[in-house]
């Protein structure tokens, strides 16, 4: 009898040695994850990658605590000067593809839409060419995507609005060129945010984006033209909103604010009348200056207490902090 309890025990515990020590990695991410390893001529980055140890213990990468299934690729600061590696796309339950700062080169590849539970894509800071792909609307569980500080090229595809869950669009310092997308104003997320600076676009921004909830708008450092006094008012939820050194033309006389803006840069344009009293209403970071504007700068709120270089070089502004109106 006591040998058999010892016999009973001793499976047991090897047992449980033996789950211990089990390699959590599923075969096919690993296999995956060395070829992107290969592909990207074993940088340095990647020296925890190695095949002897189980691949949810290496750097740069998330196992998920119930699968195993790897769910992040995460690379930051690196020179790796060579195309995203096509394995990537066989990582099916990937949540987070982030290459930050990592000098990647070529255009962002089709077998991306395999990753049919990406979330978060950010390539930002990258060599990265050709247009911003279409396909990418391909992916309807993305919140977020960062391309900025790139070289895209061509026009923005219209078909990234198709994204359901889409909460932050970065394409900002590029060369983009042609219009801001009519279909932008269909993003469903509340409290939007989209960043297209820096680049070469143009034209008027359309009137639908009026019905958009931006928290965060910056289109500033393009050449567009026309209106936006749209895109405010008393109840919208905007917050920051950057549209200088463009060509920007309309009347600001009118315009209404809503209580959430705290920053709005529309220096560097053609824009005229007077400053709106309702700026007295709010406490803003505002920065009108280089424009064609007239007339006292309303007193009250925080307008006073901005430096001069706010609000200079204008047609005809005078009252504090630039001199009196005579």
């Amino acid at each position: 009898m006591a040998t058999s309890h010892f016999l009973i025990l001793a499976f047991l515990f090897l047992s449980f040695i033996s789950l211990a020590f089990a390699e959590r990695c599923h075969r096919n991410d690993k296999k995956a994850l060395l070829k992107i390893k290969k592909d990207l001529n074993n940088a340095y980055d990647f020296v925890s990658w190695d095949p002897k140890i189980d691949c949810c213990e290496w750097n740069s990468v998330k196992c998920d605590e119930k699968t195993n299934r790897i769910t992040s690729v995460a690379i930051s600061n690196s020179d790796l000067k060579l195309p995203l590696p096509a394995a990537v796309g066989d990582l099916p339950f990937l949540q987070t593809l982030s290459f930050y700062k990592t000098n990647l080169t070529g255009q962002i590849p089709i077998v991306i839409t395999k990753l049919s539970e990406l979330i978060f894509l950010d390539l930002r800071w990258n060599l990265l060419s050709g247009p911003v792909p279409s396909f990418l609307s391909q992916l309807k569980n993305l919140n977020y995507i960062g391309l900025s500080f790139n070289n895209f090229t061509d026009s923005i595809p219209p078909s990234l609005s198709r994204l359901p869950k889409l909460g932050g669009l970065l394409l900002d310092r590029n060369k983009l060129t042609g219009s801001i997308p009519e279909s932008f104003a269909d993003f469903r997320v509340k409290d939007f945010y989209l960043y297209l600076s820096h680049n070469q676009l143009n034209g008027t921004i359309p009137i639908r984006l009026g019905h958009t909830n931006f928290t965060l708008l910056d289109v500033s450092r393009n050449t567009l033209e026309g209106d936006i006094s749209f895109l405010f008012g008393k109840n919208k939820s905007i917050n920051t909103a950057y549209f200088s050194r463009n060509k920007l033309q309309f009347d600001m006389s009118k315009m209404e604010f809503p209580k959430t803006l705290g920053n709005l840069d529309l220096s560097h344009n053609k824009i005229y009348g007077s400053l709106p009293e309702g700026l007295t209403k709010i406490y803003i970071n505002l920065n009108v200056s280089y424009n064609r504007l007239c007339g006292r700068i309303p007193v009250g709120g925080n307008l006073q207490q901005l430096d001069y270089t706010a609000y200079f070089h204008n047609r005809c502004l005078c009252g504090a902090p630039l001199p009196d109106c005579k």
